[in-house]
């Protein structure tokens, strides 16, 4: 199995023993996104809008290095420290994930993310 790893300046670096994604088989694997500016890697905003908005930039950002798009994208996972505000992301989510057919998600409450955000998006997409 050949693995190529997939780096870009459009999105955060990883911030451990990773990469930000893999390309292998012909599918992306994008590790969990996080609302973090690329250039500082400080998280952006507070609120789950702004989160969520720059965790789906930053997913776009590796996808598109990885020589695929937010089209290919073919399952998502979201984890989220407060599954009340479920719908409110889900309209955000909307936003980038417009064209049918949808990806396959999962959606799973956790008690916390790294560097204390609110949501976190990983993401398998084809090339």
């Amino acid at each position: 199995m050949v693995k190529q790893v997939v780096r870009t300046d459009n999105a955060p670096a990883a911030i451990g023993p990773y990469s930000q994604a893999v390309i292998s088989n012909g599918m992306v694997f994008v590790s969990g996104q996080i609302a973090l500016d690329a250039s500082s890697g400080e998280v952006v905003g507070d609120t789950l809008d702004i989160q969520t908005r720059r965790v789906l930039d930053n997913l776009k950002a590796v996808v598109e290095a990885a020589g695929s798009s937010m089209d290919k994208v073919i399952k998502t996972t979201v984890y989220m420290t407060d599954l009340s505000a479920f719908n409110e992301l889900n309209g955000i989510y909307a936003e980038y994930f417009f064209n049918e057919p949808y990806p396959a998600r999962a959606t799973v409450e956790v008690s916390a993310l790294p560097k204390d955000v609110l949501v976190e998006i990983d993401a398998v997409a084809s090339i």
